[in-house]
């Protein structure tokens, strides 16, 4: 009996086009601009002030996570 080797060519060559168009896209969507510009997202300054109300304050580490936040 004679023996049929698959086509493995057509198979690895669309493969490798998806491969190739993923990163294409990925490529596409990492090199544009900010998502935002800096000044849109501003971070609230704290008053100088000290009040007695216990609601929301702006410290460094508040604003630090600010920071890491920004697109």
């Amino acid at each position: 009996m004679k023996e049929t080797q698959p086509r493995v060519a057509r198979r690895t060559f669309l493969a490798g086009a998806g491969v190739v168009a993923a990163a294409a896209g990925a490529a596409s969507l990492t090199a544009r601009g900010p998502a935002a510009p800096a000044g849109i997202a501003a971070i609230p300054e704290p008053s100088d002030a000290p009040s007695d109300n216990k609601g929301y304050r702006v410290s460094e580490h508040i604003r630090k996570y600010y920071r890491t936040t920004l697109v």
